[in-house]
């Protein structure tokens, strides 16, 4: 295209395993919520794997060590190792080693995910601002993270230590619904010292280049579930993404997305790896993809025809992203998105 935005889903004449070597697979919302795999999840990354695609999982969640990802991953049916997972407390603790002299204490607030990956950069984690910390590094510690740990932070960052956050999401999915994230922990220690983390974590670039260094992936694709951080993100990075409707976006959203927002694919789940992706074409009606065709018609999105519901989800994108160009689109999609069961 020649347009600096994207103006519709793009297709692919071979399945996406075939055309990508590596899979960036985002965990929260694609691989599996709530510690139980996502419908489709198991049996399509196996089948990816199988078909020669390496799959790495890329994860803003910084609580738990790679170790203790591979084998959650393994016994839930994904087999992986430790070096086929990548996280924001690595992301982050490279950014501070890169910044601090080594043996430098780090006070963290968060979980043994950040403390493993600061002992690995030759940072020394402790737990009190009186054991005079250089640093703060701020990462997701689960719903059981004592309030006082923020003081602490606050009182570090308010005798000069530099502060970190692995990453600013806001929200988590889980089994029961979306959670608070890092991002909304972040908050509460910005509000209390008025001070602005370093954030190493999707979408920013550390992130993707801790990625690049760990997997060595020439042609990637990312996964995700999130506009803000997997697609953006890749966005940032200049590769291709796939957007997957099994956590936190809805069809609604991925309608109205900017241009850093928007994928170069779009499916339900995870077995969008193992097909190939229809075009969206654009002809005097709008714009059809399968037996659906999207259009505008005054200050609305219309939607004509039947088929598959991704395929009309496709057809709104193109015809909303269009009308939009470089900004968010403002269209009404409430009735064109209550036609499609997603």
């Amino acid at each position: 295209m020649s347009q600096q935005y994207r103006s519709r889903p793009l297709g692919s004449d071979v399945a996406l395993s075939e055309a990508y070597d590596t899979a960036l697979l985002d965990l929260d919302g694609v691989v599996y919520a709530g510690g139980h795999a996502i419908v489709h999840a198991v049996e399509s990354l196996g089948s990816a794997r199988e078909g020669g695609m390496h799959l790495a999982y890329v994860t803003n969640n910084a609580l738990r060590t790679p170790d203790a990802v591979a084998e959650q991953l393994t016994e839930l049916g994904v087999p992986a190792d430790a070096t086929d997972v990548i996280t924001s407390a690595q992301a982050v603790a490279r950014l501070m080693a890169d910044q601090l002299p080594s043996g430098a204490r780090v006070l963290v607030v968060g979980g043994e995910g950040l403390r493993v990956a600061l002992r690995e950069r030759g940072l020394v984690p402790v737990e009190s601002a009186d054991d005079d910390p250089v640093a703060v590094v701020q990462g997701f510690g689960g719903p059981d993270l004592p309030w006082g740990r923020f003081a602490e932070a606050a009182y570090a960052i308010s005798r000069g230590a530099v502060w970190f956050a692995s990453n600013t999401d806001l929200t988590i999915p889980g089994a029961r619904g979306i959670a608070p994230g890092n991002g909304a922990a972040v908050e509460v220690v910005r509000i209390a010292t008025g001070a602005e983390p370093q954030v190493a974590g999707k979408p920013l670039p550390p992130m993707h280049r801790e990625t690049v260094l760990r997997t060595g992936a020439k042609r990637p694709l990312v996964v995700g579930d999130r506009l803000d951080t997997d697609i953006e993100g890749a966005f940032n990075g200049g590769v291709d993404s796939l957007l997957v409707l099994t956590g936190v976006t809805d069809a609604a959203q991925l309608i109205a997305a900017e241009p850093r927002y928007r994928p170069t694919y779009v499916d339900r789940d995870l077995r969008g790896l193992l097909t190939g992706q229809p075009e969206v074409s654009e002809d005097v009606d709008g714009f059809r993809c399968g037996g659906w065709t999207a259009g505008v018609r005054g200050e609305a999105l219309v939607l004509d025809g039947g088929g598959d519901a991704i395929d009309g989800l496709r057809a709104l994108c193109a015809a909303a992203w269009t009308h939009a160009g470089e900004g968010a689109c403002g269209l009404d999609a409430q009735k064109a998105v209550a036609r499609l069961d997603l």
